[in-house]
């Protein structure tokens, strides 16, 4: 796991936006949901699971807006 997340923030940025894109978005939100389970966190991994459901629609945007601000996706932990 953890050698996926290091792989997923050495991305070039331009990659970052291609997958922050609404179909390809889901990727981000299963990046969170192992992120969280490699640091134990729990709360994070449910709310992750609950952004599948719930998040999609509108989470491509802020992720875009986050790579290209940031250089990172946000999240709780």
């Amino acid at each position: 796991m953890k050698t996926l997340i290091v792989e997923m923030e050495k991305l070039p940025l331009w990659l970052k936006v291609v997958l922050a894109l609404p179909v390809l978005d889901v990727i981000w939100v299963v990046y969170r949901i192992i992120r969280s389970l490699d640091k134990k966190s729990y709360f994070g991994v449910i709310l992750g699971i609950v952004m599948i459901i719930i998040g999609i629609p509108f989470l491509w945007l802020v992720d875009i807006i986050s790579v290209l601000c940031f250089g990172h996706i946000l999240w709780i932990d």
